[in-house]
């Protein structure tokens, strides 16, 4: 898959709004399958109009915090394309990274918001509230349990 610096620069040079419906298409291509098991409501995305399931995997990395990397789908040609966007943004990346990062503001910046209709627009924003609140419920789970030591610690003492 694309990283969304090369994304961003394809996006550049096309000119004309049907290309680059092509190319967000031929990106939502790319998605590898999504296993059906996974297709569940627990994964279900909710405030897209299409049907998006997004798949999460946390894993720890030491000191630099959890890192999060991500699966998908959806029953729209269009919203797979934004999805492989929103992983070229933040999937692999730290749950702080994630935080940091302001993928709608990429989405702007790279005109998708005007030319697509307020239902998808409104469907991404919804898909990146799904990643940060991952991201913030993977570093919760970090930041808990070394809270709970040190306060066992304290007792103990």
């Amino acid at each position: 898959m694309a990283d969304i610096d090369e994304i961003i620069g394809n996006f550049t040079v096309l000119d004309d709004w049907d290309d680059r419906y092509r190319y967000l298409i031929e990106l939502g291509r790319e998605l590898p399958p999504l296993p059906e098991a996974v297709h569940s409501d627990a994964n279900k995305v909710q405030g897209c109009a299409s049907q998006v399931w997004l798949d999460t995997t946390v894993r720890p990395n030491g000191t630099g915090g959890p890192v999060l990397t991500f699966a998908g789908d959806s029953d729209a040609h269009i919203v797979r394309g934004l999805i492989a966007i929103l992983f070229a943004i933040y999937s692999g990346k730290s749950a702080r990274e994630i935080l940091g990062t302001d993928a709608v503001k990429l989405f702007e910046g790279m005109g998708l918001r005007e030319h697509l209709t307020p239902q998808r627009s409104n469907g991404f924003r919804s898909m990146v509230e799904r990643i940060r609140s991952d991201a913030r419920t993977a570093l919760a789970a970090l930041i808990v349990p070394n809270t709970m030591l040190v306060a066992a610690d304290e007792v103990i003492e």
